[in-house]
């Protein structure tokens, strides 16, 4: 069986309504990647902010090399997916209970 050669053109609306496809599939795989095109960066207050504590615990946590942070110049940044990936890691799991 021979298939035939079949030749279409498209629109611009059908590239565009491809395109918008093409993003919404890709989304999870590029949010389960870990990275995001635009991942926030934190500041010592705004991470203080998210995560519920003083500004000062953040600055004991970064002179202990405790948390992921990096420099722009002479100022400490976060990446927010990097600080997620790190309170995943230092989150306890409950030790099951077993009934006898």
């Amino acid at each position: 069986m021979e298939i035939a050669n079949l030749k279409f053109q498209l629109d611009e609306a059908d590239y565009k309504a491809i395109a918008k496809e093409l993003a919404d599939q890709l989304k999870p795989v590029i949010k389960s990647n870990g990275s995001s095109i635009n991942d926030k960066i934190l500041t010592v207050e705004s991470l203080a902010e998210y995560l519920s504590v003083e500004p000062s615990w953040v600055y004991k946590k970064i002179s202990l090399k405790e948390i992921p942070y990096f420099k722009a110049g002479k100022y400490v940044r976060f990446k927010k997916s990097s600080i997620d990936k790190w309170i995943e890691q230092e989150s306890v799991n409950p030790i099951p209970f077993y009934k006898k």
